[in-house]
Parts: structure tokens; C-alpha cells; sequence
């Protein structure tokens, strides 16, 4: 891949796609191709394929997906697993018949068992049962990991896998699909606002995650593209897992919050623990 190379950033505008976008721009790639939604639904099969005839990208980074809270892929499974799903299919596909040189599949941690060892190895993918208030979603991103391995073995084409660990930064959503740091960010800071007594948090606080700037996986993402070629998804993080109730109290600090945290036990937590093994791709060379 060059700097005069036609890459095609599906999922530009959201969290990972546009740190994408910002890195590649930094490091000077100029044929940079995008469409929002409004313009290109990805679902549209007739549409997408339209589109891929017409550009003829290289390359293609697939960050475009349906993702929310657990509260939200709870509340729309059919829409998790339908949309992303359909998305992949069409993408993946038309980078094939279209002639992609590479294409980079951007997967889930949610893909890995719910009682998997810690910290999760890429060996360890369909190895026991999801985590039930995802499932939908974990089942389609696995899908797309296994389609882009079964596209390189039939067909030889260069579609690799990438599981990053939580990610969060600028264009985060803040809305009922956020995810659990941008959701505590929002209600600690409605919390002051209002001057609230107590702020009411999912579960019981114990569940761990390994948060990871979306800039540096934007970073490792483009390093992969040059660096990996294999058919084996390969797992980017920090290696540093910090739990709900530690993320709760570091967010309560800095916005300066003085009430209550209640716990609503009643609410699901989640995989207990998502720490990714990233050996893999630091043995390649790259580390945040």
C-alpha cells in the first residue's frame, strides 16, 4: 500500500472508521475514499456493487457495523445481527469480485466466549458459548471473521481479521447505543448538571475492560495492512484492564461529582472479563 493507493474507509464518520480517516490523512494518503450512510447504504447490494465498479478501491477497511450498549443489542437482536450481517456479506464479497489487494475486517471482542481464559488468545474463538445479551452481534462479527478466512483459502484473497480490545475517543456515541465509557461520561456529567443525589450504574461494577484509544488502534490497523498477510484473526489491545466500578470512580473524580453510585444489581454486567492476549501482534512489531 502507498501513499497513491485507492483505500476505501467503509464507516468513516463513526468512532474507529473516522481515527482511520485522521491517521491516514497524518501520514499523507491522498485517494482516500468514503461514503456516508445517507449516500451508500451497505445493505443495498445493488448500490454497494454500483458503488465498487465505479471507484475500484485497493483496498478496503471494513469499520462500518451496527454496535451499541447492552442495553441495545438486548433491546434490537433481530437489527444486530440482520444489519451487520448484510454488511459484511455485501462488502466482502464485492472486494473479491472487484479485485481488492487487501481488505481489513475489523471484529468484536464479544466474539470470544463468555468463560474464556484470561487474557483471551485467537485460539480460543468458538471454543464455548457467547455472552446471551450480545450473541446476535458476536455471532455476525464471527461470520465476518470466518468469510474473510474462507475467501483467503478458496480464493487466495488477502482479507484479514482484527479484534480490538474496548475502544473509545473522539466521535464516541453518547446516545442510548454508547457504550459503557461514554454512557458513565454522560450520566456523571447530567448527574452534576442536575445536581443530582446518586447516579445509577448497570450491574455490579465487577466486570473488567481493557480500554483502548481508538487513535492507536487506527495506528495498529494500518501497520497490519502493511505488516500481515495470514488468515488467523489477530487480537489489538493494551494489555490493561480496569473494571466498572474503577472506570465509575475515576469518571465521578474528574467530573467532580459528589453523590451516590448505585449499583442496580437487577441489570445484566455482561462478559465478566474481555482482556485480549496481543502477543501476536506485538511479536510483528507494534505495541501502543
Amino acid at each position: 500500500m502507498n501513499k497513491s493507493s485507492k483505500i476505501f474507509v467503509a464507516g468513516h464518520t463513526g468512532l474507529i472508521g473516522s481515527a482511520i480517516i485522521r491517521k491516514l490523512r497524518l501520514m499523507g494518503y491522498a485517494r482516500i475514499i468514503t461514503r456516508t450512510h445517507k449516500s451508500l447504504d451497505l445493505k443495498d447490494r445493488k448500490r454497494t456493487e454500483s458503488f465498487f465498479s465505479k471507484e475500484q478501491p485497493e483496498y478496503v477497511i471494513l469499520a462500518a457495523a451496527k454496535v451499541g450498549s447492552i442495553q441495545a443489542n438486548d433491546t434490537y437482536p433481530a437489527e444486530f445481527i440482520f444489519e451487520n450481517l448484510t454488511i459484511q456479506n455485501n462488502v466482502i464479497d464485492l472486494s473479491w469480485k472487484y479485485r481488492v489487494k487487501k481488505l481489513l475486517y475489523l471484529g468484536s471482542s464479544c466474539a470470544y466466549p463468555k468463560k474464556c481464559s484470561q487474557p483471551m488468545k485467537e485460539e480460543s474463538l468458538l471454543t464455548g458459548s457467547l455472552e446471551p445479551t450480545n450473541e446476535p452481534y458476536a455471532i455476525a462479527k464471527l461470520a465476518g471473521i470466518k468469510m474473510c478466512q474462507a475467501y483467503h483459502r478458496q480464493y487466495g484473497a488477502k482479507f484479514i481479521s482484527v479484534i480490538p480490545a474496548n475502544v473509545y475517543g473522539i466521535n464516541d456515541h453518547f446516545d442510548e447505543n454508547a457504550h459503557v465509557l461514554p454512557t458513565l461520561i454522560k450520566r456523571f456529567h447530567q448527574a452534576c448538571l442536575k445536581k443530582s443525589k446518586s447516579v445509577v450504574l448497570w450491574g455490579t461494577g465487577k466486570p473488567k475492560r481493557e480500554f483502548f484509544y481508538v487513535d492507536d488502534l487506527a495506528d495498529a490497523c494500518l501497520f497490519l495492512l502493511k505488516k500481515y498477510n495470514e488468515p488467523e484473526v489477530i487480537n489489538v489491545g493494551v494489555g490493561q484492564e480496569t473494571s466498572i466500578s474503577q472506570l465509575a470512580q475515576k469518571i465521578r473524580k474528574i467530573s467532580g461529582y459528589r453523590g451516590e453510585l448505585v449499583y442496580d444489581t437487577s441489570r445484566p454486567d455482561g462478559n465478566p472479563r474481555r482482556l485480549l492476549n496481543s502477543s501476536k501482534v506485538s511479536a510483528l512489531g507494534w505495541k501502543a
